[in-house]
C-alpha cells in the first residue's frame, strides 16, 4: 500500500491543501480514481459545499467585510474547512490567473464576490468563466473597462485578456488589442451608491448599448460588427489559447514553470504533457470537468519525479500546515492571524501585486520569507496540543516502543507520506539518537516527555528543504 497511498497523499496536496493522514487513508481505501472522480465532481457524490454560517455568526465581519483582513479570513476558511477542497484549489487557481487586487478596488465584499463566482464556476465551462469576468465588477474597475467608451477607447482590458488570460504574449497584434478593447465598449457598472450610511452595496455589471462601438472591427483574421461575446468565442478557437490554459493547469498542478512573460521563449518542460491537456480542453468544448479528470489520471501527473518537485505557496504552506495540525473548523479568534500570515510570506489573498499575479515556484522562497514559513510550520507542528498534532503523538504512541528510525519514518508518514533525501533523513535520525532513548513508560511524565519528542521532530522536518515542497 506504501505507493498507493504515497501517490494519494500527492493527489490530496495537489488537487487540495493536504490533509491529515486518517483521511488520506480514508481516500486510499476508496481506491485513486474513485478520489479523483469524488474530487472532480463532488456534487455528483453528495458532498456539500462549505457552509459559512459559523463563521459568519462568530465572526460578522466576514460576512460582507469592511476591511481587508476580514475577507481575507472569509477566503482562507474556505480553503481550510469546504468538503470539497479542489473547488476551493480551483478558487485559488483562478484568483492567482485572473489576478485581481483589493489595492486598487478598494471594496472588500466585491473581491469576495469575484472569488464566491471563481468557487462556483471554477470546474465549470471556461468560456461562461471569461464571459462573467469580462462582466465582474471587480475586474472591470480593476483593468478600468468602467472607462472604456465608444469615442474614447480604454484597452486595459481588451489587452490583458489577450496577454495574460487566454492566449500569451506572441499570438496577437497590437490592432488585435485595440479591436478587443473597441468591442468591449459599454461594458460597464451601474452608478455606485456610496457605502454610507448602510455599509456597502454590490456593485453591478451594466451594458450601455448606445456607449458601445458597432462598427466593423477586425481580430485575429476575422471580420464582423463584434462584441465581447464576440471576441471571447474567437478567442477561443485559437490553439494558442488551449495550450495556454494547459499550461497554467500544468504549472500549477504539475510541475513549475516559468513566468507567464517568459512562455513565449521558454517552452514547457512537459510540452507532450501541455499539448494533452489542451487537447481535451478543447475536444470537451472547454469544460473543465473532463480536463481536469484526464490530468489527474495522467501518467504525467502520477509520475514520482513530480512528487515533491513544486515549491509550496504561501497559502498553501499556510492552510495545509493548519490543516494537519487542525483545530481551524470553529469559531476560532486565531482565523484573523492567519489571514495576515500569507501576506507576512508573501502572498496577500485578495490583492497580487499586478495584474500579472504572483511570481511562484522558486521565487516563493527569499531569506526573510523562508525564515517566516519555517516557523510558521514549526510552530504549528511543534504545538502538541493542536488536535491533529495531538493525534500523530497517539498514534506513534501506539506503536512503541519506537525506535528513532521509527520515530523519523513515523513522522514523515504521518505528516502525509513526505519524503526526504538520504542525507536529511540521515541527520533527523542522528538528532532523534542525540537526544536519547526514547521513553517507552506510560507514567505521565513517560508520555509527556514522548509527546516533547514527536513535537520537536515535527519541527526539524518542518524546518527542512524538502517540506518547501508539494
Amino acid at each position: 500500500m506504501g505507493r498507493d497511498i504515497g501517490l494519494i497523499a500527492h493527489l490530496i496536496r495537489r488537487a487540495g491543501f493536504g490533509a491529515p493522514y486518517e483521511m488520506i487513508k480514508s481516500y486510499a481505501a476508496k481506491g485513486y480514481e474513485a478520489t479523483v472522480e469524488e474530487l472532480v465532481d463532488p456534487a455528483s457524490h453528495g458532498i456539500p459545499g462549505i457552509d459559512t454560517r459559523l463563521l459568519h455568526r462568530y465572526h460578522p465581519l466576514a460576512e460582507k467585510p469592511e476591511n481587508p483582513p476580514s475577507a481575507q479570513m472569509a477566503v482562507l476558511y474556505c480553503f481550510m474547512n469546504s468538503p470539497r477542497p479542489l473547488e476551493e484549489k480551483m478558487t485559488l487557481f483562478w484568483h492567482m490567473v485572473f489576478a485581481t487586487g483589493n489595492a486598487k478596488v478598494d471594496n472588500p465584499p466585491q473581491m469576495l464576490r469575484q472569488l464566491d463566482m471563481f468557487r462556483h464556476q471554477g470546474m465549470g465551462n471556461y468560456r461562461d468563466i471569461l464571459i462573467r469576468l469580462s462582466k465582474d465588477p471587480a475586474m472591470l474597475y480593476w483593468l478600468d473597462n468602467n472607462q472604456n467608451h465608444r469615442t474614447a477607447p480604454n484597452e486595459n482590458w481588451g489587452r490583458e485578456l489577450l496577454e495574460l488570460f487566454s492566449m500569451g504574449q506572441g499570438h496577437y497584434t497590437e490592432d488585435d488589442v485595440k479591436m478587443a478593447a473597441t468591442a468591449f465598449t459599454g461594458w460597464t457598472m451601474k452608478p455606485k451608491l456610496p457605502r454610507n450610511p448602510y455599509g456597502r452595496w454590490y456593485w453591478e455589471f451594466e451594458y450601455r448599448a448606445e456607449d458601445h462601438d458597432n462598427g466593423d472591427k477586425t481580430f485575429l483574421g476575422r471580420t464582423g460588427r463584434f462584441n465581447g461575446e464576440d471576441i471571447i468565442n474567437i478567442i477561443l478557437e485559437e490553439t494558442s489559447c488551449h495550450k495556454f490554459i494547459a499550461r497554467h493547469l500544468y504549472n500549477f498542478f504539475v510541475e513549475d514553470e516559468v513566468q507567464v512573460p517568459s512562455w513565449l521563449d521558454i517552452p514547457s518542460k512537459n510540452p507532450k504533457a501541455v499539448d494533452a491537456i489542451a487537447k481535451v480542453f478543447k475536444d470537451s468544448n472547454f469544460e473543465l470537468k473532463p480536463t481536469l479528470r484526464f490530468l489527474f489520471n495522467s501518467d504525467f501527473f502520477k509520475d514520482e519525479k513530480v512528487w515533491f518537485a513544486k515549491v509550496k505557496s504561501p497559502i498553501e504552506v499556510v492552510v495545509g500546515t493548519t490543516k494537519i495540525a487542525g483545530g481551524v473548523d470553529g469559531p476560532d479568534p486565531s482565523h484573523m492571524q492567519l489571514a495576515f500570515e500569507t501576506g507576512y510570506q508573501g502572498q496577500e489573498v485578495l490583492d497580487p501585486p499586478s495584474v500579472e499575479g504572483w511570481h511562484t515556484g522558486a521565487e516563493w522562497i527569499n531569506t526573510g520569507s523562508l525564515v517566516r514559513r519555517v516557523n510558521f510550520m514549526a510552530e504549528r507542528l511543534g504545538n502538541t496540543s493542536y488536535p491533529g498534532v495531538g493525534s500523530i503523538v497517539d498514534s506513534l504512541s501506539k506503536e512503541r516502543p519506537l525506535s528513532e528510525e521509527g520515530l523519523v519514518d513515523g513522522c514523515l508518514r504521518l505528516l502525509g507520506e513526505v519524503r526526504v533525501g538520504q542525507e536529511t533523513r540521515k541527520e533527523l535520525v542522528a538528532h532523534a539518537k542525540a537526544a536519547g532513548p526514547l521513553p517507552k513508560g506510560v507514567t505521565a511524565a513517560d508520555r509527556h516527555a514522548f509527546q516533547q519528542r514527536v513535537g520537536e521532530m515535527l519541527q526539524l522536518i518542518a524546518s527542512t528543504r524538502e517540506y518547501q515542497f508539494c
